[in-house]
């Protein structure tokens, strides 16, 4: 939340690669993870420059990436990066940024050794991270993924229209050097991270933590789902470890069905609209130790779906709060519910464990969901729930511990590059009583946090009105 950690400086990670090569995926994905690390960072899309600029109805100028490019496509090229750059110096100097993520093509050597020193003048150390794709399914799928919108590929197989999106690629950039110099800080993703090459000219603390969530990132589309487990036989707590009641067996029975039926109404759908019709990708599922979220995925394990234990995945520690109501902990702890009230994620209960803590606990699911190729399906815990959905859809902290996952939805985190999307999936024929909240969550009322106001100027892209996508808040209290 300060900003600046680990005393590492600002640096500007600067991506490097043609379109359609996931350098956008990848540079949201840093940002999420380095946000995640309380490091203060920020994106700059060098494309949104462009089209706040020029304008969303004017095209490209066909040799507007080309060496040889008119005087006027040079003065159009160099006005927008002064302009990106110009933000990214602001933002680092005057707003306490620590890592600006600079994503554009950058197909030059000389280029990417100009703005290093560049940076480097604004004592800012630079990290270049290419994408690094040779295998034609992984770019024809990324061509795909990027919604090839234009009029000319109306009608078109999505395939053929890849490849002719491609074509236009390798045409608008007619040259493109790869990274090979010696003299730079680099890490090179290889496809989709089947291999990672770097260069460590003079790599930091932080430099090496992007470098080992790099190692563990892929760029391959999955889908994510969050369900709850069942209900227990007993009184629910965090000391007792009580098996699932027999409403939550037919909960769990009826949440498994309810999955594998949209997935596959899923992909019957996007065959319809001319998606591809390979089989769906195998699912894994993953549950805490607890007995409740082991036995809730005991039906999909009976089906021979593949099943993993998360010792880390045990729900938030409430402390001395346990069983206390509302109007006790008011009563027993007035100081800790007013710090609460300011605070709700990052303050803990005496003896109990923050949102803040739950999340540095949950660091090494977050590396291995990212680094997870299948569909995953995550039961566990709601105050789980919460902190990893907040990692996936960026969340600002303070909403995390208010976001709600009632018992009659399934949460489908849907991939996208700029965004990751949220959808409700509706478990049919539920008890009434087996929707609410967990009894064991900490129910102190959370104030709903402030928005950030929208950044404005010439040819600058506009900051959102609320850091919250849209998606989130239907799960949340406020």
């Amino acid at each position: 939340m300060s900003g600046r950690l680990f005393h590492s400086g600002k640096i500007a990670i600067v991506l490097v690669g043609p379109p359609a090569r996931g350098k956008t995926h990848i540079s949201v994905s840093l940002s999420r993870y380095l946000q995640w690390l309380g490091v203060k960072t920020r994106v700059f899309h060098l494309g949104d420059y462009r089209r706040a600029t020029m304008g969303g109805d004017m095209d490209v100028p066909d040799d507007y990436f080309f060496i040889n490019a008119s005087a006027a496509s040079v003065m159009l090229r160099q006005k927008i990066l002064k302009k990106c750059r110009e933000d990214i110096y602001g933002w680092l100097n005057h707003e306490n940024g620590q890592v600006a993520i600079y994503d554009a093509v950058n197909p030059l050597s000389g280029g990417r050794r100009s703005l290093a020193k560049e940076f480097a003048k604004h004592d800012v150390q630079t990290l270049f991270l290419e994408s690094y794709v040779t295998e034609e399914n992984i770019l024809r799928e990324n061509a795909r993924n990027v919604k090839i919108s234009s009029p000319d590929f109306i009608g078109m197989d999505p395939d053929e229209a890849a490849k002719l999106y491609l074509r236009r690629i390798d045409v608008k950039i007619p040259l493109f050097e790869t990274m090979d110099e010696p003299d730079l800080n680099y890490v090179k993703m290889i496809n989709a991270g089947e291999r990672i090459q770097y260069n460590n000219v003079s790599f930091g603390y932080l430099s090496h933590r992007i470098v080992f969530y790099l190692m563990n990132l892929h760029i391959k589309s999955r889908q994510t789902f969050f369900a709850r487990a069942g209900t227990s036989s007993q009184e629910d707590s965090y000391k007792m470890d009580a098996p699932l009641s027999s409403d939550g067996e037919t909960y769990a029975q009826k949440m498994s069905e309810t999955l594998l039926q949209h997935r596959e109404a899923e992909r019957a759908a996007s065959i319809s609209k001319g998606g591809s019709d390979a089989p769906l990708k195998p699912l894994t599922v993953w549950t805490s130790t607890r007995k409740r979220t082991v036995e809730t995925a005991e039906y999909l394990k009976g089906k021979g779906y593949k099943v993993r234990q998360r010792s880390q995945m045990s729900q938030l520690n409430p402390g001395v709060c346990e069983k206390l109501s509302e109007r006790s902990i008011r009563r027993m702890y007035p100081e800790e519910v007013e710090k609460h009230e300011k605070d709700p994620y990052h303050h803990r209960y005496p003896r109990a464990e923050s949102y803040h803590d739950l999340a540095v606990r949950l660091e090494p699911i977050i590396l291995e969901l990212e680094r997870e190729q299948n569909d995953l399906l995550i039961i566990a815990h709601e105050s789980v729930l919460r902190v990893l959905y907040g990692y996936l859809m960026a969340c600002d902290a303070m909403h995390i511990p208010s976001l709600k996952f009632p018992r009659n939805e399934i949460i489908e985190i849907i991939p996208a590059s700029y965004q990751n999307e949220a959808k409700r999936v509706h478990i049919q024929g539920l008890a009434p009583e087996m929707i609410p909240g967990s009894p064991e969550d900490i129910r102190i009322p959370v104030p709903p946090s402030g928005t950030l106001s929208p950044m404005s100027g010439l040819g600058t892209p506009a900051e959102p009105a609320n850091p919250i996508p849209k998606t989130v808040h239907p799960l949340s209290k406020d």
